[in-house]
């Protein structure tokens, strides 16, 4: 590869790579600058390594060789988990020559030889590892090849360097890399004193931009972090956008058009009672949610816009409002078949039948008239059915039996059906005055229970009566 075209070298450091920071988002970078050639580090004094690498590491008035323009190129590609990979290009002009003789350090033009170089590297980023955003360090190690006049050779290479980085896709790059150039057996100077293939530093300085990243909705998150990608949104919400500014993306944002709390999934709740305004029925008043965001005062599970009696528990079917118990007798009107008639809850609410009433109907009953031999009642009768009537009406869930009963005179079937009319015709009476069909039934016993003896015209009397009974349910 000896006295290898110029123009070749050239286009080899046009489409060389080289490893500097990037990432999964810009995977490919290109940077470019000035490079310095110090070849005072292969020197090979008998002061030792040291002192050859390290003791005038910044003597560049009389070690450094630069040009006084663009002097490397580079590419890289980024490979993952910090690597990246590529190879440099650069080119010098060899005027300072650094040697060893008369016991001290010598420099020399060795006729302004061309230098031209192609290395590759392997570099890891610290950036990560540092979680740092602005400044990157760096370590390589590769290798290449060198042109130095007529001369050519393979180096092996180690460096280090920095980035500062001034946005995500622009820094500025510092680096020195190592090129040993005697590990392939090559001869520092050839027999005539000539620079033929000696190890050295070249420090490099120039501008490094990242490329390659796709922002398709051009939001400034890459699409590869966007979760968002076609929609321009904030880095904030990895690329997704927050219409109306309430701090949650539109895409968890259940009413993205109204600023809302994170609580409510980015709904509106005006009077923070943790129900959204969309669902509260009573917006612009406290709540709870079992009330669909209405409030409750009185706690009896009926919303105050609902309730009739909003400081007073009360029941749904009663719209929020205590039942009343207008007779007072501990049994609510809506249980009692009594409502205005104080009665046990046994009872239905309604008043008991005592042994007392039913002596007073009875007696009633003895005093009830009808026309000789027939079921109709005489005129002076109907005052004490009316008082009968009375009666039962306090008594409106109590079931009575109305009986009829005869003297000895006549037959015994005349006497039956007679007994059975006058019955039926009480029964028909207290109907039509108020109490209710159900509630009543007749029965006739003829002459078969008689209370006085039927000898004398008194007993006979006696006998013929009506008697009113319970009928126990």
């Amino acid at each position: 590869m000896k006295h290898l075209s110029k123009l070749v070298v050239a286009a080899l450091m046009m489409t060389g790579l080289s490893s500097q920071a990037q990432d999964m988002n810009n995977p490919w970078a290109i940077s470019f600058g000035v490079n310095a050639v110090d070849t005072r580090t292969s020197a090979d004094s008998p002061a030792g390594f040291f002192e050859d690498h390290f003791s005038q590491p910044f003597n560049v008035k009389d070690n450094w060789n630069i040009l006084p323009s663009i002097s490397y190129i580079n590419v890289s590609r980024y490979v993952g988990s910090g690597f990246s990979f590529g190879v440099t290009g650069s080119v010098n002009k060899i005027e300072k020559f650094v040697d060893y003789t008369g016991g001290q350090f010598v420099t020399s033009d060795p006729g302004s030889l061309m230098y031209y170089g192609i290395d590759g590297a392997v570099k890891y980023s610290f950036m990560e590892l540092l979680k740092s955003k602005v400044i990157d360090p760096n370590i390589n190690v590769g290798g290449g090849y060198t042109f130095l006049g007529d001369s050519s050779y393979g180096t092996l290479n180690l460096g280090a360097g920095v980035t500062f980085w001034f946005s995500d896709v622009v820094g500025f790059s510092l680096g020195t890399t190592y090129k040993g150039g005697d590990i392939f057996g090559g001869d520092r100077v050839d027999g005539a004193g000539v620079p033929d293939a000696p190890g050295h530093f070249m420090h490099t300085a120039g501008l490094t931009f990242k490329f390659g990243g796709k922002d398709t909705d051009g939001d400034g998150v890459y699409d590869k972090d966007d979760a968002c990608p076609d929609v321009k949104g904030l880095k904030e919400f990895n690329g997704c956008p927050d219409t109306d500014g309430d701090g949650i993306p539109d895409k968890d944002d259940a009413c993205p058009e109204v600023a809302g709390i994170a609580a409510l999934n980015g709904c509106p709740d005006a009077d923070g009672d943790g129900v959204t305004d969309a669902e509260d029925a009573c917006p612009n008043e406290a709540g709870t949610k079992a009330m669909k965001g209405c409030p409750d005062t009185d706690g009896d599970g009926v919303s105050d816009k609902d309730d009739k009696c909003p400081n007073e528990k009360g029941a749904k079917e009663n719209a929020g409002c205590p039942w009343p118990d207008t007779d007072g007798d501990g049994v609510l009107d809506k249980d009692d078949a009594c409502p205005k008639v104080a009665g046990p809850k046994s009872n239905g609410g309604c008043p008991e039948v005592t042994v007392e009433v039913i002596k007073q109907l009875n007696e009633y009953g003895k005093t009830i008239l009808f026309d000789s031999g027939k079921s109709s009642f005489k005129s002076q009768s109907y005052t004490v059915l009316t008082s009968v009537a009375d009666i039962l009406k306090e008594y409106p869930n109590t079931d009575f039996m109305i009986e009829g009963h005869t003297d000895s005179d006549g037959s015994n079937a005349l006497n039956q059906t007679l007994s059975e009319n006058r019955a039926a015709a009480v029964r028909s009476y207290l109907i039509e005055n108020g109490i209710n069909t159900d509630r009543l039934k007749s029965v006739g016993y003829g002459e078969t229970k008689p209370i006085s003896s039927n000898k004398t015209a008194k007993g006979k009397a006696e006998n013929r009566r009506v008697e009113v009974s319970l009928i126990k349910k």
